[in-house]
């Protein structure tokens, strides 16, 4: 069926998911193939194996509506493949929204957001690049949260979200986002930042204008200088990086990354603690020190990886 599960208001809500590929049947249990997700009272967790191709996973997430706001404006989702054949045409995708807009709206956005981005890497063709196809389902996405603000009328004025989304396959990752919502990479108990926010306070860093310091204590630092909604087409940035067995992937929201530290994350998500425990502390930490937004984050730990090499487009093993 493609998209299950979706969640609804207010806590933290997901259920445990556990999600097992083998050559001869697949296993679910509490869960269908790719689930999206609003809030929820428990994090979402699960393995996502494949023992033949080597390219091993496990992932927690978790979406907090924080200490101040009534509604959650953040959406989550992930596509698991359905078979070994799957896992080498399509691998996995993980993707977050942060919606922003009046009348709810924002919550609006995210939701048309994961949910076009995950139905579409769904239906992609086998074996297509990552690089191409996540540019493409962004895009993709952009359309739909337009679309439905147009359809919406002057309540949905204003109608727009971020999003970040990691494609994994074989021994590599590719990460595609638009706003101010992060990837990191943690390895060696070190986070480093995949993407780059955009907001008019860093692009005025960028450009010299002004001193990060200046950008942390200016009112711009939270304004997006590009979205996914305002516009009818929309500029991607993405990136392509190779993983290694005990790297983790976290993305998130500003609602985390706006009071935790990178240090911190690292530490959080290193030395060997499983992942619901660390989206847990990592929530209740950036509820401590704000808790004024929605907090969202998700986790994926490689337990191992396939390497991989590419001739005339075409993927070989390397021993």
């Amino acid at each position: 069926m493609g998209i299950a599960r979706l969640a609804r208001k207010f806590g933290q809500a997901i259920l445990p998911v556990r999600i097992s590929v083998s050559d001869v049947a697949v296993s679910i249990k509490g869960s269908e193939r790719s689930t999206l997700r609003r809030d929820s009272s428990r994090p979402d967790s699960g393995q996502l194996s494949t023992p033949r191709l080597m390219l091993d996973l496990e992932f927690a997430q978790r979406t907090d509506v924080g200490r101040v706001r009534n509604h959650n404006e953040d959406y989550l989702g992930y596509a698991a493949p359905a078979a070994p054949a799957q896992a080498r045409s399509h691998g996995w995708l993980f993707a977050l929204a942060d919606g922003v807009g009046g009348h709810n709206m924002g919550e609006a956005a995210s939701r048309a957001a994961i949910e076009s981005m995950v139905g579409g890497f769904q239906g992609a063709p086998g074996g297509e690049s990552h690089t191409a196809l996540l540019p493409r389902l962004v895009q993709k996405a952009n359309t739909q949260v337009f679309e439905t603000a147009l359809a919406g009328g002057r309540e949905s004025a204003g109608m727009a979200t971020t999003v970040v989304a990691c494609a994994l396959r074989f021994d590599r990752v590719t990460v595609a986002h638009v706003g101010d919502s992060r990837c990191y990479l943690i390895r060696n108990a070190k986070a480093t930042q995949l993407t780059r926010d955009h907001t008019f306070a860093n692009e005025q860093i960028r450009l010299g204008v002004i001193s990060a310091q200046e950008a942390g204590e200016g009112s711009t630092r939270h304004i997006l200088s590009r979205s996914l909604g305002t516009e009818m087409i929309v500029n991607v940035e993405t990136n392509d990086h190779q993983l290694l067995p005990g790297d983790v992937l976290l993305q998130c929201s500003d609602g985390l990354h706006g009071s935790v530290e990178a240090l911190e994350i690292a530490a959080l998500c290193s030395h060997g603690l499983d992942l619901v425990t660390a989206s847990e502390r990592l929530v209740a930490l950036a509820n401590e020190r704000d808790g004024s937004d929605n907090i969202s984050v998700q986790l994926i730990r490689v337990r191992d990886v396939e390497r991989m090499g590419m001739y005339r487009g075409r993927p070989y093993k390397l021993y």
